[in-house]
């Protein structure tokens, strides 16, 4: 029940943001909204005010803003042309698609920025857990507790600004200051290429003096505007990370078994719930940036296919034929279902095999 609730929560947040965006976007073009609705199929509640009818309904997986003369093809009363969808200028039609998406990394930034303002950013100390025997930091006279202050005269306060030094010596003998027990003592290193594996699982080399890290961490606090910059930095940051997962994933890098759907991001949402409000925001900031980059795909039935087709008649000076849209449509949906279908079965085998 848990899961269930923190599911509904975060769909919930990320849904009525997303389409928010569509809404907001198509009134400030003066084009009419006709019904802005959370979930899609049987209304559960509704209330019209104007001609807009806001409602919940019944399945929670999705939600839309429909607008008048939303379809190309649809028969327009003359004199709802002015609020038409349909026949605003190409840019303002590509601007409130992307409002959409947009808006999910809106939320985000939103999010990070609360999240820097009320803990600010904690970061890893720079300080030696373990020495790895027979290596360069072992011949070198490094020890367990040893702080790095310094590496070739310039100031280390985290452990990623040191491992990016170290990987980035290429080799080159390093002058590095350690803090050892309030004394300050001077060792001189050189990194070996030794193998590794990154995120995706992927065999690498890179150059390191084997220390492992202690796994102390502190919190900076963060300046008004060092959390407005940091939380477009971590927005940036994860928008990367699901862009070069997908493109893995096309690849065939990644295993299409790391795919989830509704079942598992309800687990993945009752789980941060338990941890806390604090993660679970956290985990919507996550999920928000991962739905606007979906959405930005141009595959048709998403906003990016909506967009990939506004884009071609804003360049060709003319509308994608129908023929040519009912077709796209047809696919993306097929794409759809099969990606649907296949993010259940790992959800459900995940389930019986976990």
């Amino acid at each position: 029940m848990g899961n269930v609730l923190a599911f509904a929560v975060v769909l919930g947040v990320l849904i009525f943001f997303h389409e928010l965006g569509h809404f907001l976007v198509a009134r400030l073009f003066g084009v009419g909204v006709e019904k802005f609705s959370l979930g899609f199929g049987p209304k559960l509640l509704g209330k019209t005010v104007g001609i807009t009818e806001y409602r919940i309904s019944a399945v929670p997986l999705g939600g839309y803003v429909k607008m008048v003369g939303e379809e190309p093809d649809a028969e327009i009363d003359p004199a709802d042309i002015p609020i038409s969808f349909t026949h605003k200028h190409v840019f303002k039609r590509i601007l409130i698609v992307a409002a959409g998406p947009v808006f999910n990394l809106f939320l985000a930034v939103i999010i990070f920025f609360a999240i820097f303002q009320i803990s600010g950013r904690y970061v890893l100390k720079p300080t030696v857990g373990k020495v790895t025997p027979g290596s360069p930091a072992a011949r070198a006279g490094f020890l367990p507790g040893d702080r790095v202050v310094a590496i070739d005269g310039q100031a280390v306060t985290t452990w990623e600004a040191m491992a990016k030094k170290i990987s980035g010596s290429h080799g080159r003998t390093l002058h590095i200051t350690v803090d050892r027990k309030g004394t300050r003592v001077a060792l001189t290193v050189t990194p070996r290429l030794t193998p590794s594996r990154t995120l995706f699982g992927e065999d690498i080399k890179r150059y390191t003096i084997g220390i492992i890290a202690a796994g102390e961490t502190e919190m900076v606090p963060l300046t008004f505007f060092e959390s407005a910059a940091e939380s477009l930095v971590q927005t940036y940051a994860v928008a990367k990370l699901t862009v070069v997962s997908i493109v893995k994933l096309i690849q065939g890098t990644l295993s299409v078994k790391t795919l989830g759907g509704p079942i598992m991001i309800a687990q993945m949402a009752g789980e941060q719930a338990k941890a806390g409000a604090g993660a679970l925001i956290f985990f919507i900031a996550l999920v928000s940036v991962n739905l606007a980059v979906i959405n930005f795909l141009p595959i048709p039935v998403l906003d990016g296919g909506h967009l990939m087709f506004f884009i071609i008649e804003a360049v060709i000076k003319r509308p994608v034929s129908m023929r040519m849209r009912e077709m796209a449509q047809r696919v993306g949906i097929f794409v759809l279902i099969l990606l649907m279908i296949f993010v259940f079965y790992n959800d459900i085998a995940r389930l019986l095999f976990s």
